[in-house]
């Protein structure tokens, strides 16, 4: 049976999740991602390559890396996640800089017993005085599996078209206006950017708005003022793309984040 639970603490959100027929679709997060598999084989695509996590494997995702993910075989898997916003990740590095996680899979003791230390905490709700240390030591060794994040390879004018696609996820997607900006006919500007990012265009607005209605839902605890303000038709509208890359519905997360 699928199963998955989030919590949020210390500006962290850490998933636990069992999963045998569920698979997640293409998509990416704006947080960077870091995992354990506790049990079978993760698979997933990223970056054009299939990637296997076997147990005590440690998953590490960039923001905005596209991916998806699946149990590998019938016997499933279980793992955790945590998420932990850039922002939050150059403060406690100290340093107002990115980086990039060099390896999509390492398998590291010291590295996954920190993980899971943190992932406990949040989980039993433990001071966030704790979580914080927790995370400053979690971050520390992740230096040594990070480098420098090297701009000079974004596509300038795929950065344009992204920020636009933030820019108003209550809205229709606006081909005419960023192709208008960018002076690409569609087409090309298609072609360029899934060539880019490894998803279409609409695929990334779609989860924008999807990133956009867990942020509110987080901030205000209320799913329909997500429905309305990221342009769902209703909650049903929503809870189906919501469940698409979280593996539950945007009603049951919120539940979740209440402590229920």
């Amino acid at each position: 049976m699928d199963k998955f639970i989030y919590r949020k603490a210390a500006g962290i959100t850490a998933l636990s999740a069992k999963m045998t027929d569920f698979s997640y679709k293409m998509h990416s997060h704006r947080e960077y991602a870091i995992g354990v598999t506790l049990r079978g084989i993760q698979e997933y695509s990223l970056d054009g390559n299939v990637q296997l996590s076997h147990k005590n494997g440690i998953m590490l995702f960039n923001p905005e890396q596209v991916h998806n993910g699946m149990a590998h075989d019938a016997q499933g898997l279980e793992y955790v996640m945590l998420y932990i916003d850039p922002a939050l990740l150059m403060d406690v590095r100290g340093k107002n800089e990115m980086v990039r996680f060099s390896e999509p899979v390492v398998y590291d003791p010291a590295l996954e017993k920190k993980i899971l230390m943190l992932s406990d905490a949040i989980f039993l709700k433990k001071d966030e005085a704790l979580c914080n240390e927790m995370l400053l030591s979690l971050t520390d060794s992740l230096t040594e599996t990070t480098e420098p994040a090297d701009h000079k390879k974004d596509n300038v004018r795929i950065n344009t078209a992204k920020d636009m696609l933030h820019a108003n996820p209550d809205q229709l997607l606006k081909l005419d206006d960023i192709c208008s900006e960018l002076q690409l006919s569609k087409f090309q500007f298609i072609r360029m950017f899934k060539a880019q990012t490894g998803i279409t265009p609409y695929q990334y607005f779609l989860n924008c708005k999807i990133e956009h209605a867990k942020q509110l839902i987080e901030t205000k605890r209320d799913v329909y003022a997500a429905v309305a303000e990221c342009g769902f038709v209703d909650l049903t509208h929503l809870n189906k793309h919501f469940k698409s890359v979280f593996g539950i519905t945007a009603y049951e997360y919120l539940t979740h984040l209440n402590g229920k």
